[in-house]
C-alpha cells in the first residue's frame, strides 16, 4: 500500500514516474527526439542490487505449487513487491524462485535498510 502522505513528500522532494515502491522508483529517465519530431521518453539503466547488499531476515522453503506473488504479499505485505525477493535472490527470471519445491527464498530487508538478521 503506498502511504498517501509519503507519495506527498515523494512528488515534492523527488519527481518520479513511479510510486515509491516500484522497483523503477528514482530511475533516471532520457527523452529523445524521433526524425518525425515525435519525443520518446526512456528508463536509463536500473542497477540491481548484488544479495550481498541485502539484510536477510528470514528464509522460506517453496512448495509445490506456490506462487511468487503469494510469498510476496505473505513476507512483504504487497504481492506487487516480487520483485524484492528477486533482488534478494538475485534472479532476473521470477518463476525460478518457487518452480522446485524445496527451494530457499531469502525474505530481505529493502536495499539500503539495515536490520538484524533473523530477528
Amino acid at each position: 500500500m503506498i502511504n498517501p502522505f509519503q507519495a506527498l513528500l515523494d512528488s515534492a522532494l523527488k519527481p518520479s514516474q513511479f510510486p515509491s515502491t516500484s522497483r523503477y522508483y528514482g530511475v533516471t529517465t532520457s527523452a529523445h527526439r524521433t526524425s518525425q519530431g515525435k519525443e520518446v521518453v526512456c528508463l536509463l539503466r536500473r542497477f540491481v542490487p548484488s544479495s550481498e547488499q541485502v539484510t536477510v531476515v528470514q528464509e522460506h522453503q517453496v512448495t509445490a505449487g506456490e506462487r511468487l506473488d503469494h510469498l510476496s504479499a505473505q513476507y512483504l505485505g504487497d504481492p506487487e513487491q516480487y520483485w524484492r525477493l528477486c533482488d534478494a535472490n538475485d534472479t532476473i527470471r521470477p518463476d525460478e524462485l518457487v518452480e522446485h519445491p524445496g527451494r530457499v527464498v531469502n525474505i530481505a530487508l529493502p536495499n539500503g535498510m539495515t536490520g538484524v538478521p533473523g530477528a
